[in-house]
């Protein structure tokens, strides 16, 4: 089956127990379809560049999917017609990334990466 990466953003003023509902919610519509959820994070409110629907902030969430196009397409449409669900982005991969993704890793590991120019 295809692999997929999807990230969604939720309003910002859900708590954060009703943000990560929404990840198992959509994540058993994938199961119920014939997918399944090989990994989840959720990276909490973050400031976004411009405002959507009069919001500043969103909850962000992360998901590594591995679903027949099908079960990705119902999930998109649920989450398009969901009243907390701001926006959708969803990717297909050749392969998922091993490990926690570049929003979980510790800065100090981020830093490492590449040297800052003063």
């Amino acid at each position: 089956m295809p692999l997929y990466e999807h990230v969604f953003i939720s309003r910002q003023d859900l708590s954060n127990a009703q943000a990560e509902g929404l990840v198992e919610h959509f994540g058993t519509v994938l199961s119920d379809n014939g997918g399944k959820v090989v990994d989840s994070e959720y990276w909490g409110v973050k400031t976004m560049a411009f405002k959507i629907n009069k919001n500043r902030k969103g909850h962000y969430a992360f998901l590594r999917t591995d679903a027949p196009a099908t079960a990705v397409q119902e999930m998109e449409r649920l989450m398009r017609l969901h009243d907390d669900v701001m926006r959708v982005l969803t990717i297909r991969v050749d392969e998922h990334a091993e490990g926690p993704s570049i929003q979980m890793q510790k800065r100090d590991e981020r830093e490492g990466r590449r040297e800052r120019r003063n």
